[in-house]
Parts: C-alpha cells; structure tokens; sequence
C-alpha cells in the first residue's frame, strides 16, 4: 500500500529530465569505494618513483623498495648528542670522590688509616698551581687524612684548609698534577621553582662515581633544623635548596647545576624516611661563597662570641618558667644561661647562671637558634650590643663587646 500526497492522480511518463539521474549515486558509488580501498590499504598508491620521507627527515625516492615496490626495514638513525649532554660531559671531570680515612690504632700495633666514609666535591678553583675544592663538613669530620679520586680514577691526596660545623661547609685543596678544569661558578638568587636541576656526584662511594640525577627546583629558602649534639633539641636551621633530583649517601658535597653547566648548590642532605621519596637539599651557591673565602683565608669561620652556654627555655616545662626562673606571665620565649665562661665578654657584663636572655639589640630572642642567628649573621667581632634579661623575675639590661668565638 502506497501513501501519496497527491492520491488519483496519473503517473508522469519518462521524459528527458529523468535521463540522466543515475549518474550522480554512480559516482558517489566509486568515490566512496576508493576512499574505503584507501583506508583499507594505505600503500596501495605506492610505487617506485614514490618519494619517502627518511627518518632523519630529508625526502627521498625509495630507492631501498624491494621487486614488488614495498620499503624494506631500515634502522633508524638517531643522535642522542644534546646540548644537555654535552654540557654534563664537559663539567662532570669537575666533580671528585672524597675518602674520610681516620687512623685504626690498636693496642701494641702501628696506627693503620681506614676508610670512615665517602662522599663528593667540586673542584671550583685553580689558582698557582693548586686544586681547591669544596665539600660537606660532615664529609671530612674527625678525618686524620682525606684521599680524592678523580673522574679518570686517580687516587690523591688532599689537605684540609677548613671546614664548618654550621654551614656544613669545608674546603680542600692539593696539587695541580692532573691540569684540573674547575666549574663554573652560577647563582643561586635568581633560581625559580619548577626549574631543572641536574645533581653530579658519587653514591656508594666509588662504586657509582660520576652519577647524574635530573630533577627540578623543588623550593627555595627551606629552613632545616640540625642537632649537632644529637640530644633532640636543634641547634641551628640551615637554609637550603629544595630538589627532587636524586641525592643518596655519597652524593655528599657533589654539584647541583643547572642547565647552563654552573655550579649553584652543594649537595648536603636528604630526608631519609621510608614514607618520604625524592625530598634533597643543596647549599645554596651564594650563601657558600663567603663561607668558602673565609675558610681558605682563616681555615675557620670567625663569629661573634658571648662566652655563655644557653638553653631554650622551651625545652622546661611550663611551672620551672615561674618557679625557678620566675619568669612573668607575659614571658613567651628566651634562652636561659647554664654557665658563664671566665672572664668573656658575657662574665665581664655581667651575667650569671638562670639568667634569661629575651633581646638582643632590641631584636626578639625566642630559643637558642634566634640568638645564633642574629650573632652569626648580623653582628661583627668587636661590636657593642645590649642585651635584654630577666633575672629574678626582674627584666634587666646590659652591653657588652663581641670578641672572637
């Protein structure tokens, strides 16, 4: 049954419009089948005087097509040679092996040295003659001698000129015998987070020397707190450089770099916890070049002294703050004196056991890394400052002259 608009009306006979109506669904037939034979068979249209693209991307005739026009397989050619590369080959010579060796003496028996522990250097000058190079403090702590390995394996010995317990900084230095090429000194004040980094140095000792890890700029200006004397209480906060780049044991006083080759960290330490992955630490290079100078100058760094063995009244429980020093209530923070050493400028003063220092130059002191803060980074040898103290429950006040630690 048909259904028209038109119903009881005659059917239009042939005529020569209708002649010529089958062309168009013929063609789309045939358009429509190639496109179809194409996806079907991609080489199809290929033949030996096709032009193909090689890998390394020039166009030529496929010359390589075997008797029935179809590529055989060629080995791609690729240059893994990069600017990053080239540049980690020319600096990584710079970057040493350290070896911590301390004396075995045994009852009776002639002192033997043994190897206490390993890490990195840089070798960052030259100068008459001679190597320098810097390295971590706890690298070379309590060493009775130190032995460097170069990047072609040779073993010598180097001299100790200083090293510094609050920087974790020390520097080396031995003779030029193998025409040693230092790095490139960069800076660490224009570094943005997000930014490559690149850590050069020897985990597991000579096992591994010469490692390169790739990472990023992590964070900046990150406090760390470090206890020296191990009794849980930190005694200073160091300002490092945070990256993700791989830093293990023995990456100790390596090189942090960035792209351009220069040197701008000293590899320190890393977050040793099972939860934790891919958290390191540098020195950073600005902050290390001062402290650099001042060792090859001094073999020390010279700071301010007071003459006091202080706490941080933090570490007391609440009722000793008003019972045995007798602090106010609207006391929050402060160090308090264990002992005064004879005659330093804090026994001249004044000073005495329980007393609490609060201020210093009127600059607030809350534990103990505030007071080595402000002596250590904004005061000089020779210098008068006021100090700021309660005793007896009394607040008081008196100057001293800062002298050599």
């Amino acid at each position: 049954m048909e259904y028209n608009d038109q119903p009881n009306q005659p059917q239009p006979g042939p005529d020569k419009k209708n002649k010529g109506k089958w062309l168009i669904p013929l063609l789309l037939g045939i358009i429509i089948g190639g496109i179809l034979v194409l996806l079907i068979n991609p080489d199809f249209l290929r033949n030996e005087n096709t032009a193909q693209i090689s890998p390394a991307g020039e166009e030529e005739n496929n010359e390589n097509a075997d008797s029935n026009g179809v590529l055989e397989d060629q080995p791609m050619q690729v240059d893994v040679s990069t600017q990053l590369t080239e540049i980690i080959e020319q600096v990584t010579p710079a970057v040493v092996g350290i070896t911590n060796i301390q004396q075995n003496v045994s009852w009776g028996a002639e002192a033997d040295g043994i190897e206490a522990g390993t890490g990195s250097g840089v070798i960052y000058k030259v100068e008459d003659g001679e190597t320098y190079i810097v390295t971590n403090h706890h690298v070379i702590e309590d060493a009775d001698s130190v032995e460097v390995i170069l990047h072609d394996e040779t073993h010598m010995e180097a001299e100790i000129i200083g090293s510094d317990l609050f920087t974790d900084l020390a520097v080396l230095k031995m003779d030029n015998e193998n025409e040693d090429t230092p790095m490139e000194i960069g800076t660490s004040e224009s570094l943005k987070v997000g930014e490559p980094a690149i850590a050069i140095g020897n985990p597991l000792g000579a096992y591994l020397s010469s490692t390169v890890t790739q990472g990023v700029i992590s964070g900046m200006e990150r406090t760390i707190p470090m206890d020296f004397n191990f009794d849980g209480q930190p005694d200073w906060q160091a300002e490092v450089i945070q990256t993700d780049a791989a830093i293990n044991p023995g990456n100790s006083g390596g090189a942090l770099i960035n792209l351009y080759g220069q040197l701008i960290g000293i590899n320190s330490m890393k977050i040793n916890e099972e939860a934790v992955e891919g958290i390191g630490f540098a020195i950073p290079i600005d902050s290390a070049i001062p402290v650099i100078q001042e060792l090859e100058e001094n073999g020390e760094v010279v700071r301010p002294f007071l003459g006091v063995e202080i706490y941080s009244i933090e570490e007391l429980p609440q009722y000793e703050w008003r019972n045995t020093l007798q602090l106010p209530v609207e006391v929050e923070g402060g160090v308090y004196v264990w002992s005064v050493e004879n005659l330093s400028p804090a026994d001249e003063a004044g000073i005495q056991q329980y007393d609490v220092i609060v201020a210093l130059d009127g600059v607030p002191v809350h534990n103990t890394i505030d007071l080595r803060k402000i002596l250590y980074e904004e005061k000089e040898v020779g210098e008068v400052v006021t100090i700021d103290y309660y005793r007896d429950g009394e607040l008081m006040q008196t100057e001293l002259e800062l002298e050599i630690q």
